[in-house]
């Protein structure tokens, strides 16, 4: 065999390895793709399937006040005998989920705020409201596992950043408080980590919204932590009356002292006469 010969097989046989090698690779790349696609594919059915449920649970207990597109209902239909109520396109499945999680939607009548009833959702379907909103329009995100992480948040500075931030409202023992216009900062007491959070970064009703450039996510997680901390301490001064400040003891003092004053009184002219 010639050397010529055998540089030209040499040749051949170098094209059909790499050829073969080129098919091989592209073999595995399509099998390992077929095979992602098939394992997302639940989870993106899931996800989906989620939205279809909470469009439906949207237009049958939601719709009447905020329009068929959660477009909001405004004033002239309002006046026309409609049930005002605003857009929901951006404000988030946060916002969703806290309104809907503390029984404040669906409200039960109009006043100076939406007041916490019992909630009339199950969690799955709090969820799923909440996923359909979101999928409107961008805006605030259920918090993940990671960030309701408060566990190793700092007290001290959770106690200092709700003293600076929360105390004018829901007062120093987080029991709430009054607000102009009727309205009034609920108890923190019953509040769960979650629904401190979205609150935070929502800003339900005459609530401030804190931004992370406001109050970072460690931030919000030590004044979780000082929140819940509030929830079990002890009081070293006996009954709290609500922990309302002077207001609840000047009148516990005014009525029990005056009463007794009054009683003083009878039972003196009762002793004279």
């Amino acid at each position: 065999m010639s050397s010529a010969t055998y540089g030209r097989r040499s040749r051949w046989a170098a094209l059909l390895a790499v050829l073969i090698a080129l098919v091989a690779i592209g073999a595995t790349y399509a099998a390992i793709t077929r095979t992602a696609k098939a394992s997302a594919a639940p989870a993106e059915e899931a996800t989906s399937a989620q939205i279809k449920e909470g469009k439906n649970l949207f237009l049958e207990g939601c719709s009447s006040c905020h329009g068929l597109k959660a477009e909001g209902i405004n004033g002239d239909t309002k006046a026309a005998g409609g049930n005002g109520g605003p857009s929901l396109l951006g404000v988030g499945a946060a916002a969703v989920h806290f309104q809907v999680s503390t029984g404040r939607m669906p409200l039960a009548g109009p006043g100076a705020q939406a007041p916490t009833k019992a909630v009339q959702y199950n969690e799955e379907e709090i969820n799923a409201l909440a996923a359909y909103i979101g999928s409107l329009a961008p805006g605030p995100q259920i918090p993940t596992a990671d960030e309701l992480k408060y566990e190793d948040a700092s007290l001290a500075e959770g106690g200092e950043l709700f003293r600076t931030n929360c105390t004018q409202c829901h007062n120093f023992a987080g029991r709430g408080g009054a607000l102009s216009d009727g309205g009034y900062a609920p108890s923190l007491m019953n509040a769960t980590p979650q629904q401190i959070y979205e609150a935070m970064v929502t800003g339900p009703q005459q609530m401030p919204i804190f931004s992370n450039e406001t109050l970072t996510t460690e931030n919000k997680q030590a004044i979780i932590k000082y929140i819940q901390t509030l929830k079990t301490a002890p009081n070293p001064g006996g009954q709290d009356l609500g922990s309302l400040g002077p207001v609840t003891e000047g009148v516990f003092v005014w009525i029990a002292g005056l009463g007794l004053v009054i009683a003083v009184a009878v039972w003196i002219g009762a002793k004279v006469r």
